[in-house]
């Protein structure tokens, strides 16, 4: 099971979500998307909350209310950090989390440290909090059967811009070779008017 979170604090909203408890978190470690964004309570138990950036979107670019939600979100579902103050909040890219065979059920490592933004959240706010239960929903999705449709839909765009490219690559082939034509045509034009003045001259002073 995942709960969902609706998060309206930007326009349109966006869509917080975790899993209900490790196995589910195991499952989006696992079948995440490289949009997911990863959220988690520094260094104490705590649940995995994600957002999914629009493709062309960076971690950058995640306003900061909505990393306000979503860092109060993982602190209220971490039985620890909920009752701790001045505690941090990790967060990065889906594809930064590093899973081995030796690690218990749930649990991620990172593949580059410097990825890692890290931000202090002093208390809960239980505005927001409240905010975002109010919107709660759940649902059993099938995590590997949505990523292997995304991988699926990902490769036929990149088969449709390579096949657009070779098109561009093709006109502009056919443009600069209708270019040069011209240009010979051009020149050719040019030195038979020449030779056809000179013959001309020639003619009068015979003529002469």
């Amino acid at each position: 099971m995942v709960f969902y979170f609706t998060s309206d604090v930007v326009n349109p909203p966006v869509t917080l979500f975790m899993g209900l408890d490790k196995f589910e978190n195991e499952d989006l470690i696992k079948w995440g998307w490289p949009e997911d964004v990863w959220f988690h309570v520094d260094k104490i138990s705590s649940a995995h909350v994600y957002l999914r950036l629009q493709k062309g979107q960076t971690i950058d670019d995640i306003p900061s209310a909505v990393i306000d939600d979503a860092c109060q979100l993982v602190k209220a579902n971490s039985i620890q950090g909920n009752k701790m103050n001045n505690i941090d909040i990790v967060y990065t890219m889906w594809d930064n989390l590093k899973k081995t065979a030796g690690m218990d059920v749930g649990h991620v490592a990172f593949h580059r440290d410097k990825d890692v933004r890290k931000i202090r959240v002093e208390k809960r706010i239980n505005e927001i909090v409240n905010r975002l239960n109010k919107t709660k929903t759940e649902r059993h999705p099938d995590f590997r059967a949505e990523r292997e449709q995304r991988d699926a839909e990902e490769r036929e765009d990149k088969k449709h811009q390579m096949q657009l490219q070779r098109e561009r690559e093709k006109e502009e082939i056919r443009r600069k070779k209708e270019e040069n034509e011209l240009r010979s045509y051009t020149s050719l034009m040019k030195s038979e008017n020449m030779t056809s003045n000179y013959d001309a001259g020639n003619d009068s002073d015979e003529f002469m």
